[in-house]
């Protein structure tokens, strides 16, 4: 799946051989879209029913019609978010849907939980404190 053209020429990442664009498979990329919109203010573009784009989000991407998911146990990527409030962010996630897959744990250099997003992606947040 390639990136929208648009994208790359309006994202502040394009740069040359730098990570520009992020894509994930979701069997609902509206909803996985819409659930990050919700809890982190992301932008998104709808390119049909099989693909939306987001920006916002530090790194541009989009979610793909597939029914597949990327889980850390799995072998996937482990896309880790910074939060200056680690438990007003675990709120959100279960406030707009997110499952905790492992709760709130110590790190050397801080802390951090595993969460899923509706399709059943798992992504993390850390924080300091």
């Amino acid at each position: 799946m390639s990136s929208p053209s648009s994208t790359a020429s309006s994202d502040p990442v394009a740069a040359h051989h730098k990570i520009n664009y992020v894509e994930f498979a979701s069997a609902y990329p509206q909803q996985s879209c819409d659930f990050f919109a919700a809890l982190f203010g992301w932008r998104r573009e709808s390119f049909g029913p099989d693909y939306v784009a987001f920006h916002g989000a530090g790194l541009a991407g989009g979610f793909y019609r597939a029914n597949l998911c990327s889980t850390a146990s799995s072998g996937g990527a482990l896309i880790v978010f910074y939060s200056a409030d680690l438990d007003a962010s675990l709120s959100l996630v279960t406030a707009h849907g997110g499952r905790i897959v492992k709760p709130v744990f110590a790190f050397p250099g801080g802390r951090r939980f595993h969460f899923t997003e509706p399709a059943g992606n798992e992504f993390a947040i850390w924080s300091e404190s």
